[in-house]
């Protein structure tokens, strides 16, 4: 069976990396397409693959200004051509769920989230507190652009498997499409609760917006707890 798996983008190692990283296990001789690869980022599991990267790898300045690029994430995922496999796996948060494969490919999609950067969480990406002016006229123009595209290729996906319940519900309201639901893998037996109690909470998170760990902080304040 000829399969390819689909990232976003390769830049670290993240919770979506390593799902990424298991998805390689189960299929070490896959090809992965990606929109951009930060070579040396990730875990030998990934690096060792036959990782394949869009024209974007190729514009000047890229590796940290990514994301500004948004707005032709749609076309550069498109042009990957997925023709003569038999399973597509993408694992999508953003555009990798938008690939055109061929007619008898089976496309699966494990959802992380749809698009939030144009959906719910759109005033907390490009608010005024967030993104300068010129990032949010631009950003406002392709809108409409971006949610027609996001719902429109969300078509081409023959089966979505939702991370949590949550996700689930997100993609019935955004694409109108059922899901199975899968958690993501998880190394339970790393986790042990300690001995002591050290009289504080920690929060281990990447400083993004969607994370709100604002919110954590501004609610331990209000109750006086560390």
């Amino acid at each position: 069976m000829k399969v390819a798996l689909v990232h976003d983008w390769l830049t670290g190692m993240r919770g979506g990396e390593k799902v990424l990283e298991v998805f390689c296990e189960l299929f070490p001789d896959a090809h992965l397409y990606t929109l951009l690869h930060n070579k040396g980022s990730l875990s030998n599991t990934i690096e060792c693959m036959d990782i394949r990267t869009s024209f974007i790898q190729k514009l000047p300045f890229i590796k940290k200004k990514y994301r500004h690029l948004l707005p032709i994430f749609p076309a550069a995922i498109e042009r990957f051509d997925l023709r003569g496999y038999d399973l597509v796996l993408s694992s999508s948060h953003c555009v990798a769920k938008g690939v055109i494969t061929g007619a008898d490919t089976l496309h699966i999609c494990y959802c992380f989230t749809p698009m939030r950067y144009i959906w719910d969480l759109y005033n907390l990406y490009f608010g005024k507190e967030r993104a300068g002016m010129v990032t949010r006229l631009a950003t406002s123009l392709v809108l409409n652009y971006l949610r027609k595209w996001d719902v429109e290729s969300s078509k081409r996906v023959d089966k979505f498997v939702a991370i949590s319940r949550y996700i689930a519900e997100r993609i019935k309201k955004n694409y109108d499409r059922d899901s199975d639901l899968i958690y993501p893998p998880v190394d339970c037996s790393y986790f042990k609760p300690g001995l002591v109690n050290d009289g504080f909470y920690l929060m281990v998170s990447p400083l993004a917006p969607n994370k709100r760990v604002d919110i954590a902080v501004e609610a331990f304040n209000s109750i006086d707890l560390p």
